[in-house]
């Protein structure tokens, strides 16, 4: 593991024993609502799976309901999976790590997860043996769907997509949270910091936090501003502790975030079983975006066994409607999370590769890292596309290049995945 590694390691478990103290802040007032009846399922065509069983872990996110209504509503039990946990992880770092113990040794077998974990395990920059845990990546499960949020301290800057509005409001004591270095909220928290010429290292703190301690460590003043997915901003705002300075589909439009990923092992022994888990999600995935489900979908994740969160802080941004807390009101809003249209379940690989070129840029991954032949061992679209043809995804809804080309973010700068050198280079706040 390199010295920064280990340093964010460290990090992770000191915040994580200081925010457990309070995670009885942000979890009470869940409103249990009544378990949605299964639909009757039908067997599995072709050949069975090899195993029937697998446990599969997630973070109370909304951007975990794929996993979740693939359980409540019967799909995996369609695809001859009936016996597929799905288990609450405390935190990033818990599922890492119970990943790297496997279901064999009292882990689990895959999970909902931040894009680039997979990619860090698979190289074993994260894990807690400094050894390579070998992963697939089988599916992104969602794009859009985060917000920076910040504390009431800055509602007079009335903070938005430019940071450099709070560049002489902070310091390097200032505490910016995210959910695990090197994943999502952190890649995302330091491009809009960087952006607005504030230097993530040197300018302010850059803490790792579990997302559902995030709005108890903002009521007791443990941080300025987090990013984070939902219902944790919007349960921020329904408190009335601070305001989405943005959502992160305003940096990057139909930006990929989650993933569904598996141990390479477990897939390789089993990859009938693996192939119907993965059906399973897709067809979740589907249900999830259909705004007839929205509402349903809400009172499911809700739930006690599940979120633990009153469903009100749940599904106005499932909807679109997105209240940022500082006046501003959006309804209808094109940001808005995806499960499924517009290819938001195809794992483009030059999106993971966009994931890496980032973290070679703040130091995570060594920069002679050959980025281009990890997304191609880790990244398995081809899996997905079997998937999807198994479940009778029309052709018109299957992407035909692994790349979606090329990207632009909120302050014009363009990553093209084929040149992704070319994008460090031009980067002005990098790590030296």
């Amino acid at each position: 593991m390199s010295q920064v590694s280990r340093r964010k390691f460290i990090l992770t478990a000191g915040v994580t024993a200081l925010g457990s103290a309070i995670l009885h802040g942000c979890t009470t007032g869940g409103n249990e609502q009544p378990t949605t009846e299964t639909p009757v399922t039908t067997p599995v065509s072709g050949d069975a799976p090899e195993v029937t069983s697998a446990k599969l872990g997630f973070i109370a996110l909304t951007d975990s309901a794929p996993l979740i209504i693939a359980k409540e509503k019967g799909f995996f039990d369609k695809y001859g999976m009936t016996g597929v946990e799905v288990l609450k992880q405390a935190s990033w770092p818990v599922t890492r790590d119970n990943i790297e113990l496997g279901s064999a040794g009292g882990g689990i077998d895959g999970a909902h997860i931040l894009t680039p974990m997979p990619y860090l395990m698979t190289l074993g920059t994260i894990t807690k043996s400094n050894q390579p845990v070998p992963m697939y990546l089988l599916a992104r499960l969602n794009t859009n769907g985060q917000a920076i949020s910040i504390g009431n301290a800055y509602k007079e800057a009335n903070v938005g997509l430019d940071s450099s509005v709070i560049k002489d409001k902070i310091n390097k004591d200032s505490k910016f949270a995210i959910t695990f270095p090197g994943g999502t909220h952190d890649l995302w928290m330091r491009y809009w910091l960087a952006a607005g010429g504030i230097n993530p290292d040197t300018d302010v703190s850059v803490i790792p936090v579990p997302p559902p301690q995030m709005v108890a460590n903002m009521k007791v003043g443990n941080m300025e501003a987090f990013c984070v997915g939902e219902p944790w901003n919007a349960q921020l705002i329904n408190q009335d502790i601070g305001y989405s300075a943005l959502v992160t589909g305003e940096l990057w439009n139909d930006h990929p975030e989650k993933a569904f990923t598996l141990r390479k092992d477990w897939v390789d022994a089993n990859p009938k079983a693996a192939k119907a888990l993965l059906m399973a999600v897709l067809e979740a995935q589907r249900w999830c975006d259909d705004p007839n489900n929205v509402e349903e979908m809400c009172q499911i994740v809700s739930q006690d066994k599940w979120f633990k969160v009153p469903v009100e802080d749940i599904v106005e941004r499932s909807k679109g409607n997105i209240d940022f807390g500082n006046g501003r009101v959006e309804q209808n809003f094109p940001y808005a999370m995806k499960f499924w249209r517009d290819n938001a379940s195809y794992p483009f690989k030059s999106h993971d590769l966009w994931f890496l070129t980032e973290d070679i840029r703040w130091g995570y991954i060594p920069a002679d890292t050959d980025t281009k032949a990890l997304v191609d061992q880790v990244n398995r679209e081809d899996l997905w596309k079997e998937a999807a043809k198994a479940i009778g995804v029309p052709d018109a809804e299957i992407p035909t290049s692994t790349s979606r080309g090329v990207e632009t973010f909120f302050d014009g700068v363009t990553f093209d995945p084929e040149n992704p050198q070319a994008y460090l280079d031009g980067l002005k706040i990098k790590k030296t």
